[in-house]
Protein backbone atom coordinates (compact mmCIF):
# COMPACT_ATOMS: atom_id res chain seq x y z
CA UNK A 1 0.00 0.00 0.00
CA UNK A 2 2.97 2.33 0.79
CA UNK A 3 4.53 2.09 -2.46
CA UNK A 4 1.41 2.43 -4.34
CA UNK A 5 0.93 5.46 -2.64
CA UNK A 6 4.54 7.08 -2.89
CA UNK A 7 3.82 6.14 -6.78
CA UNK A 8 0.28 8.12 -7.20
CA UNK A 9 2.00 11.40 -5.36
CA UNK A 10 5.11 11.22 -7.78
CA UNK A 11 2.62 10.74 -10.78
CA UNK A 12 0.98 13.76 -9.87
CA UNK A 13 4.43 16.04 -8.65
CA UNK A 14 5.06 15.61 -12.50
CA UNK A 15 2.40 14.83 -14.23
CA UNK A 16 0.83 17.52 -16.82
CA UNK A 17 -0.29 20.65 -15.70
CA UNK A 18 -3.87 22.00 -15.98
CA UNK A 19 -5.06 25.51 -16.69
CA UNK A 20 -6.41 28.31 -15.03
CA UNK A 21 -9.25 30.91 -15.59
CA UNK A 22 -8.98 34.45 -14.49
CA UNK A 23 -11.95 36.35 -12.93
CA UNK A 24 -11.47 40.41 -13.62
CA UNK A 25 -13.85 41.14 -10.23
CA UNK A 26 -12.55 38.90 -8.26
CA UNK A 27 -11.67 40.43 -4.71
CA UNK A 28 -9.36 37.45 -3.77
CA UNK A 29 -6.75 38.10 -6.97
CA UNK A 30 -4.10 38.41 -4.08
CA UNK A 31 -4.91 34.95 -2.88
CA UNK A 32 -2.98 32.28 -4.82
CA UNK A 33 -3.62 28.87 -3.95
CA UNK A 34 -0.47 26.78 -2.37
CA UNK A 35 0.18 23.45 -0.75
CA UNK A 36 -0.96 22.62 2.22
CA UNK A 37 0.13 19.62 3.41
CA UNK A 38 3.20 19.93 5.06
CA UNK A 39 4.71 17.31 8.24
CA UNK A 40 7.71 17.89 10.09
CA UNK A 41 6.35 16.05 13.50
CA UNK A 42 8.41 13.30 15.11
CA UNK A 43 7.84 9.42 15.65
CA UNK A 44 4.57 8.49 14.48
CA UNK A 45 3.39 12.27 14.37
CA UNK A 46 3.14 12.71 18.15
CA UNK A 47 5.08 15.23 19.22
CA UNK A 48 6.08 18.42 17.58
CA UNK A 49 4.48 20.65 14.81
CA UNK A 50 1.56 19.02 13.33
CA UNK A 51 1.17 15.96 11.82
CA UNK A 52 -0.09 16.22 8.10
CA UNK A 53 -2.54 18.78 9.15
CA UNK A 54 -0.93 21.28 6.75
CA UNK A 55 2.24 24.32 6.61
CA UNK A 56 0.11 26.78 4.73
CA UNK A 57 -3.19 28.56 3.96
CA UNK A 58 -4.94 27.28 0.61
CA UNK A 59 -6.14 30.87 -0.25
CA UNK A 60 -3.74 33.20 1.12
CA UNK A 61 -0.54 33.12 -0.25
CA UNK A 62 1.65 35.31 2.42
CA UNK A 63 -0.19 35.55 6.00
CA UNK A 64 -0.22 35.63 9.52
CA UNK A 65 -2.75 33.15 11.82
CA UNK A 66 -2.87 30.80 14.30
CA UNK A 67 -4.16 27.09 14.21
CA UNK A 68 -5.16 24.80 17.18
CA UNK A 69 -5.01 21.13 16.24
CA UNK A 70 -5.53 17.82 17.87
CA UNK A 71 -4.49 14.04 17.70
CA UNK A 72 -5.78 11.66 19.38
CA UNK A 73 -3.63 7.88 20.04
CA UNK A 74 -3.99 4.86 22.04
CA UNK A 75 -1.02 3.08 23.29
CA UNK A 76 -0.38 -0.39 24.53
CA UNK A 77 2.65 -2.24 26.58
CA UNK A 78 2.10 -5.28 24.58
CA UNK A 79 3.58 -7.66 27.27
CA UNK A 80 0.25 -9.45 27.20
CA UNK A 81 -2.87 -10.19 25.06
CA UNK A 82 -5.47 -8.97 27.19
CA UNK A 83 -3.05 -5.48 27.88
CA UNK A 84 -5.29 -2.39 28.83
CA UNK A 85 -5.28 0.33 26.10
CA UNK A 86 -4.62 3.80 27.11
CA UNK A 87 -5.75 7.12 25.65
CA UNK A 88 -3.16 9.76 24.40
CA UNK A 89 -4.56 13.43 23.40
CA UNK A 90 -2.14 15.74 22.09
CA UNK A 91 -2.85 19.69 21.56
CA UNK A 92 -1.08 22.49 19.80
CA UNK A 93 -1.58 26.09 19.60
CA UNK A 94 0.56 27.69 17.05
CA UNK A 95 1.43 31.06 15.45
CA UNK A 96 2.31 30.34 11.98
CA UNK A 97 3.42 33.03 8.81
CA UNK A 98 4.57 32.92 5.44
CA UNK A 99 6.18 36.07 4.48
CA UNK A 100 7.85 37.27 1.64
CA UNK A 101 11.70 38.10 1.58
CA UNK A 102 12.68 38.82 -2.50
CA UNK A 103 11.00 37.85 -5.74
CA UNK A 104 10.66 33.88 -5.69
CA UNK A 105 11.27 33.16 -2.10
CA UNK A 106 9.16 32.95 0.94
CA UNK A 107 9.80 32.10 4.31
CA UNK A 108 7.30 30.23 6.65
CA UNK A 109 7.93 30.58 10.80
CA UNK A 110 5.97 27.79 12.79
CA UNK A 111 6.03 28.60 16.97
CA UNK A 112 4.01 25.84 18.55
CA UNK A 113 2.90 25.62 22.01
CA UNK A 114 1.84 22.25 23.04
CA UNK A 115 -0.31 20.89 25.93
CA UNK A 116 -0.74 16.62 25.75
CA UNK A 117 -2.27 14.09 28.48
CA UNK A 118 -2.53 10.82 28.15
CA UNK A 119 -3.80 8.00 30.68
CA UNK A 120 -1.26 5.68 32.31
CA UNK A 121 -1.69 3.08 34.82
CA UNK A 122 -1.83 5.37 38.04
CA UNK A 123 -4.06 7.75 36.75
CA UNK A 124 -3.04 10.64 34.16
CA UNK A 125 0.01 12.69 32.86
CA UNK A 126 0.22 16.10 31.48
CA UNK A 127 2.87 17.97 29.92
CA UNK A 128 2.82 21.33 28.75
CA UNK A 129 5.74 24.11 27.23
CA UNK A 130 6.92 25.51 24.04
CA UNK A 131 7.56 23.61 21.61
CA UNK A 132 10.46 23.44 18.75
CA UNK A 133 10.50 26.73 16.49
CA UNK A 134 10.76 25.85 12.37
CA UNK A 135 11.75 27.85 10.19
CA UNK A 136 10.73 26.86 6.29
CA UNK A 137 12.51 29.05 3.17
CA UNK A 138 10.48 28.07 -0.19
CA UNK A 139 12.09 29.08 -3.61
CA UNK A 140 9.53 29.23 -6.95
CA UNK A 141 11.49 27.40 -9.52
CA UNK A 142 8.41 27.90 -12.04
CA UNK A 143 5.32 29.30 -12.24
CA UNK A 144 2.74 29.66 -15.01
CA UNK A 145 1.87 33.11 -16.33
CA UNK A 146 -2.02 34.19 -15.51
CA UNK A 147 -2.77 35.23 -18.86
CA UNK A 148 -1.94 31.30 -19.59
CA UNK A 149 -4.60 29.61 -22.02
CA UNK A 150 -3.53 26.04 -21.42
CA UNK A 151 -1.60 25.55 -18.33
CA UNK A 152 -1.43 27.17 -14.74
CA UNK A 153 0.85 24.89 -12.48
CA UNK A 154 4.02 26.00 -10.23
CA UNK A 155 6.65 23.98 -8.76
CA UNK A 156 8.45 25.01 -5.56
CA UNK A 157 11.68 23.59 -3.33
CA UNK A 158 12.75 24.54 -0.28
CA UNK A 159 14.86 23.92 3.18
CA UNK A 160 14.55 24.29 6.71
CA UNK A 161 15.68 23.83 10.38
CA UNK A 162 13.98 22.70 13.13
CA UNK A 163 15.76 24.13 16.51
CA UNK A 164 15.53 22.60 19.86
CA UNK A 165 13.48 25.14 21.36
CA UNK A 166 11.15 22.35 23.22
CA UNK A 167 12.18 20.92 26.72
CA UNK A 168 13.01 17.00 25.51
CA UNK A 169 12.13 14.59 28.43
CA UNK A 170 14.62 11.16 28.65
CA UNK A 171 11.74 8.99 30.76
CA UNK A 172 9.17 9.69 28.50
CA UNK A 173 11.63 8.86 25.80
CA UNK A 174 11.79 5.08 27.53
CA UNK A 175 8.11 4.62 27.44
CA UNK A 176 5.74 2.85 24.91
CA UNK A 177 5.46 6.27 22.76
CA UNK A 178 8.44 7.99 23.08
CA UNK A 179 6.89 10.97 21.35
CA UNK A 180 4.74 12.09 24.51
CA UNK A 181 6.60 15.24 24.47
CA UNK A 182 6.66 19.06 23.94
CA UNK A 183 10.24 19.01 22.16
CA UNK A 184 12.75 16.89 20.94
CA UNK A 185 15.86 18.37 21.97
CA UNK A 186 17.62 18.52 18.78
CA UNK A 187 18.60 20.47 15.52
CA UNK A 188 16.56 19.25 12.45
CA UNK A 189 16.81 19.84 8.44
CA UNK A 190 13.99 19.84 6.40
CA UNK A 191 14.08 19.54 2.67
CA UNK A 192 10.77 20.05 0.49
CA UNK A 193 9.16 20.42 -2.73
CA UNK A 194 5.61 21.54 -3.22
CA UNK A 195 3.96 21.37 -7.02
CA UNK A 196 0.33 22.61 -7.90
CA UNK A 197 -1.87 21.94 -10.54
CA UNK A 198 -4.88 23.71 -11.72
CA UNK A 199 -7.42 23.70 -14.60
CA UNK A 200 -10.28 26.43 -14.21
CA UNK A 201 -12.17 25.54 -10.31
CA UNK A 202 -10.47 22.31 -10.25
CA UNK A 203 -7.05 20.89 -8.87
CA UNK A 204 -4.94 19.08 -7.37
CA UNK A 205 -1.53 19.85 -4.54
CA UNK A 206 1.04 17.18 -4.20
CA UNK A 207 4.02 17.56 -2.14
CA UNK A 208 6.98 15.23 -0.91
CA UNK A 209 9.20 16.42 2.13
CA UNK A 210 12.26 14.66 3.92
CA UNK A 211 13.46 15.60 7.96
CA UNK A 212 16.73 14.84 8.52
CA UNK A 213 16.78 14.12 12.69
CA UNK A 214 20.22 14.94 14.58
CA UNK A 215 21.21 13.31 18.59
CA UNK A 216 19.76 15.59 20.87
CA UNK A 217 21.92 16.65 24.61
CA UNK A 218 20.30 13.52 25.86
CA UNK A 219 21.98 11.01 23.17
CA UNK A 220 18.67 10.38 21.98
CA UNK A 221 17.58 10.54 18.34
CA UNK A 222 14.30 9.96 16.79
CA UNK A 223 14.60 8.57 13.38
CA UNK A 224 14.26 10.36 9.90
CA UNK A 225 10.96 10.98 8.36
CA UNK A 226 9.83 10.69 4.59
CA UNK A 227 5.66 12.74 4.40
CA UNK A 228 3.66 12.54 1.36
CA UNK A 229 0.00 14.18 0.17
CA UNK A 230 -2.26 14.56 -2.89
CA UNK A 231 -4.75 16.91 -2.00
CA UNK A 232 -7.75 17.74 -4.47
CA UNK A 233 -9.97 20.70 -4.30
CA UNK A 234 -12.55 22.99 -5.81
CA UNK A 235 -12.07 26.96 -6.41
CA UNK A 236 -15.80 28.06 -6.01
CA UNK A 237 -15.99 31.91 -5.81
CA UNK A 238 -18.16 35.04 -5.36
CA UNK A 239 -17.76 39.18 -5.28
CA UNK A 240 -17.51 38.55 -1.54
CA UNK A 241 -15.79 35.05 -0.42
CA UNK A 242 -13.91 31.89 -1.45
CA UNK A 243 -14.44 28.77 -0.24
CA UNK A 244 -11.86 25.56 -0.98
CA UNK A 245 -13.02 22.28 -0.35
CA UNK A 246 -10.69 19.71 -0.22
CA UNK A 247 -9.86 15.73 -0.32
CA UNK A 248 -7.03 13.71 -0.51
CA UNK A 249 -4.71 11.35 1.16
CA UNK A 250 -1.44 11.84 3.26
CA UNK A 251 1.02 9.78 4.54
CA UNK A 252 4.09 9.83 7.07
CA UNK A 253 7.23 7.08 6.84
CA UNK A 254 9.23 7.09 10.27
CA UNK A 255 12.87 5.81 10.52
CA UNK A 256 14.40 4.07 13.72
CA UNK A 257 14.76 5.70 16.46
CA UNK A 258 18.28 5.54 18.13
CA UNK A 259 19.52 5.96 21.99
CA UNK A 260 23.09 5.66 22.64
CA UNK A 261 23.69 4.82 19.23
CA UNK A 262 21.51 2.23 19.64
CA UNK A 263 18.56 1.35 17.87
CA UNK A 264 15.59 1.36 20.13
CA UNK A 265 13.16 -1.09 19.03
CA UNK A 266 9.81 -1.04 17.68
CA UNK A 267 10.14 2.85 17.20
CA UNK A 268 9.67 2.78 13.51
CA UNK A 269 6.58 3.29 11.26
CA UNK A 270 4.55 4.10 9.14
CA UNK A 271 0.42 5.75 8.60
CA UNK A 272 -1.85 6.77 5.66
CA UNK A 273 -4.76 9.31 6.43
CA UNK A 274 -7.81 9.86 4.07
CA UNK A 275 -8.31 13.95 4.71
CA UNK A 276 -11.34 16.29 4.21
CA UNK A 277 -11.46 19.89 4.95
CA UNK A 278 -12.31 22.98 3.72
CA UNK A 279 -11.03 27.07 4.30
CA UNK A 280 -13.55 29.90 3.33
CA UNK A 281 -11.83 33.62 2.80
CA UNK A 282 -13.74 37.47 3.17
CA UNK A 283 -11.89 40.48 2.53
CA UNK A 284 -8.14 39.59 4.26
CA UNK A 285 -9.71 36.94 6.71
CA UNK A 286 -9.97 32.96 6.28
CA UNK A 287 -11.11 30.46 8.25
CA UNK A 288 -9.99 26.59 7.64
CA UNK A 289 -10.74 23.19 8.85
CA UNK A 290 -9.32 19.77 8.66
CA UNK A 291 -10.51 16.81 9.91
CA UNK A 292 -8.15 13.42 8.91
CA UNK A 293 -8.63 9.63 9.82
CA UNK A 294 -6.48 6.69 9.68
CA UNK A 295 -6.95 4.21 6.92
CA UNK A 296 -3.94 2.19 6.83
CA UNK A 297 -1.17 2.59 10.26
CA UNK A 298 1.76 0.28 11.87
CA UNK A 299 3.50 2.42 14.51
CA UNK A 300 5.93 1.12 16.87
CA UNK A 301 5.12 -2.66 16.24
CA UNK A 302 1.42 -1.94 16.75
CA UNK A 303 1.52 -0.64 20.08
CA UNK A 304 0.93 2.89 19.12
CA UNK A 305 -2.42 3.62 17.22
CA UNK A 306 -3.88 6.75 15.67
CA UNK A 307 -7.98 7.61 16.54
CA UNK A 308 -7.72 10.80 14.50
CA UNK A 309 -6.64 14.40 13.96
CA UNK A 310 -7.86 17.77 13.33
CA UNK A 311 -7.39 21.56 12.89
CA UNK A 312 -9.27 24.38 13.01
CA UNK A 313 -6.93 27.88 11.39
CA UNK A 314 -7.40 31.57 11.74
CA UNK A 315 -5.56 34.17 9.01
CA UNK A 316 -4.98 37.27 7.90
CA UNK A 317 -3.60 38.15 4.59
CA UNK A 318 -0.87 40.25 4.53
Amino acid sequence: MKKIIIIFVLFFQFGLAMDKDSIATNPFAKYHLQLEAFDFCDACGCSASGGSMGFASMLNSNFVGIRYFNQSYKSNDGLYTNSPWYNQDFNTMQIWARIPVVKKVQVSTFIPYHFHSRAIENGNQKIQGLGDITVLGMYQVFETKKDSTFFNHSFQIGTGIKMPTGKFNEANAGTVNPSFQVGTGSWDYLFATEYVIKRKQLGLNAMLNYVVKTENDKQYRFGNQFNYAGTFFYLYETSKYAIVPQLGLAGEVYGTNYQYKQKVRNTEGDILFGKLGFEIGRDQFSFGANAMLPINQNLTGGNVRANYRWSVNLNYSL
